[in-house]
């Protein structure tokens, strides 16, 4: 008997722990259970070739909104090649309609609904060993056999973390691929757009127990893990025990990443964040929105005054990368609204912001409300918004916009100086990127892929049909220079930059004799400002060159041309 785990992932970066935790619990059952990881970008002649061949009597999918509809297709297609093979389906795409998803899906037997650890084992059992009946097997929805409909048996009670093995036995499965744990399942929140508001039942991995299996992360010196927990800090001393014991044993390499609730972070945990290694851990931070309206409608309990003090407490530590959220298409947050939500959540500089837009989930309360907020949503995966009561479609599409720009010249980190000066002539952050957006659509440059050289040029060309410059373009061209060297030494040398045929001499002789390293580069600028960018150092959290102020020193030179 042949069982097959498969996943489907978005990348090839991504893994899926799900197939790996269900045959660790499997047990002794898992000499029969075979495992694949597939990508959605990969064809899917090649995956119906490597199904077949390993000719599985049982193969069991995990569904999630970025691969159902390849899965429905792959599995259409095998059914028809292996037809002696049950699939069965199971994840959250599948777990709230089964028996729609059954009666649209006819190749499919069945889904396991829910947590899929004791459910799948029992199934194990069933086809291995051919113990006991369907209908004894808690946490499923199958077809009878020669009869209309499906039977869905009792729900399967929740399952004890603990006793879940410990997935990552042999990491060279995992070469070059994310990582990812999980410390505690549930959330105390019931946030309406989240799946995690339909499970009110909280849990914790022992303590002991995770800083057991964090050591073999560290002893292997992984790239990255990344906590799956859902709000990792909503127990105070489950995340002070763990961040302590990381902070204590970091060997250099690893990075964690977590997901938390910034304003139920207190002043102990700070501490110990003080104290780490830059890079030791980044955090995400979901704000979602800074309406009081909205937040009450999706149920989400948040003080942003105590969020953004601490941010900006930990951005003074100059140790955590920070990624903050916000959710267009709420209930009651039309364009202005998120514009303001926008500016608040801008204004704390955090390393990433992500413009995200809602997604109507099978199964969350905001799928029941969608009707009453009037919320219009894709009709297949991912569920996008495309319209509310509050925000048209017109609107989303401006604020993809704002999105595409915010991506480009924020979250790159490559045109912080540039931005930050062009942000000035506008009335606010949002304003300079829904305007530079609209540049963007009417040019007909959205959909090209651009050099970062050439990224540069379009912001020169936008502010001269802006004018907002005001005859200061050699303020603005120095930024861009900045940033550009601070990267990076330019291998060619950008129309905006500063000649530096007059300088060069006088660099020359300042490398010599300080015997500056040849990865090192010496830029003049249109200011006068001469600096040294040193690539051999880099600031962690902007990936930056450090650099050196060297407009004294060159100008005592003899011989300088002597307008620095």
């Amino acid at each position: 008997m042949k069982i097959l785990l498969a996943a489907c992932n978005a990348k090839y970066i991504h893994s899926n722990p799900a197939i790996y935790s269900l045959r660790a619990f499997a047990g002794g059952y898992g000499k029969d259970i075979f495992l694949r990881e597939y990508t959605i970008n990969q064809q899917k002649d090649l995956i119906r070739r490597d199904i077949y061949r390993l000719a599985p009597e049982v193969v069991c999918f995990s569904c999630y909104i970025w691969n159902i509809s390849f899965i429905r297709d792959l599995a259409r297609d095998l059914a028809m090649i292996l037809p002696g093979t049950r699939f069965w389906a199971g994840g959250p795409e599948v777990s709230f309609d089964p028996e729609e998803f059954l009666e649209a899906n006819p190749e499919f037997t069945g889904v396991l609904v829910g947590e899929g650890e004791e459910t799948f084992r029992e199934l194990a059992a069933y086809y291995i060993e051919g113990r006991g009946t369907l209908r004894e097997i808690d946490g499923i929805v199958f077809r009878r056999k020669g009869e209309e409909g499906c039977c869905r048996t009792s729900p399967r009670s929740l399952t004890d973390l603990n006793r879940i093995p410990f997935i990552y036995q042999d990491l060279s499965v995992f070469r070059n691929r994310i990582l990812y744990y999980e410390s505690s399942r549930g959330c105390p929140f019931a946030c309406s757009y989240c799946l995690s508001s339909v499970d009110k039942s909280l849990r914790f991995r022992d303590t002991e127990l995770v800083k057991k299996e964090l050591a073999f992360f560290l002893e292997h010196r992984v790239p990255q893990v990344k906590f799956v927990d859902r709000t990792f800090n909503c127990s105070h001393a489950h995340a002070m025990e763990i961040w302590r014991y990381l902070a204590e044993n970091d060997n250099g390499v690893t990075n964690f990443h977590f997901e938390i609730s910034a304003d139920l972070l207190r002043e102990e945990e700070m501490e110990v964040m003080r104290t780490m290694r830059p890079g030791l851990i980044q955090l995400e931070i979901g704000v979602q929105s800074t309406n009081p309206d909205t937040l009450a409608a999706i149920r989400r309990s948040a003080d942003f005054r105590r969020l953004s003090e601490n941010v900006r407490k930990i951005h003074s530590f100059r140790n955590i990368h920070q990624h903050l959220d916000l959710i267009a298409g709420l209930p009651f947050e039309d364009y202005e609204s998120f514009h303001r939500s926008f500016c608040d959540v801008y204004a704390l500089r955090p390393q990433q912001l992500q413009l995200g837009f809602l997604k109507v989930l099978k199964g969350s309360p905001m799928a029941e409300k969608a009707g009453e907020y009037e919320i219009r949503f894709m009709s297949r995966e991912p569920y996008e918004v495309l319209s509310t009561r509050w925000l048209s479609y017109g609107d989303v599409i401006r604020l993809k916009l704002v999105e595409e720009m915010v991506e480009v010249y924020y979250n790159s980190g490559q045109f912080v100086h540039t931005v930050e000066y062009m942000e000035r002539f506008f009335p606010d952050s949002f304003a300079f990127y829904e305007c530079l957006g609209e540049f963007y659509d009417r040019k007909g440059y959205l959909d090209i892929s651009h050099s970062r050289m050439r990224r540069y040029e379009i912001l020169l060309e936008f502010w001269e049909e802006h004018g907002k410059s005001c005859g200061r373009a050699g303020e603005l061209k120095d930024c861009m220079t900045l940033d550009l060297c601070l990267r990076e030494s330019p291998k060619s040398r950008p129309r905006f930059a500063r000649d530096q045929k007059p300088f060069e001499k006088a660099v020359w002789e300042y490398r010599r004799t300080r015997k500056i390293a040849r990865t090192a580069h010496v830029e003049v600028f249109h200011s006068g400002r001469a600096i040294l960018f040193d690539y051999e150092i880099r600031d962690y959290l902007t990936g930056n060159a450090r650099t050196e102020d060297l407009t004294d020193c060159l100008g005592k030179i003899p011989g300088y041309p002597g307008d620095l």
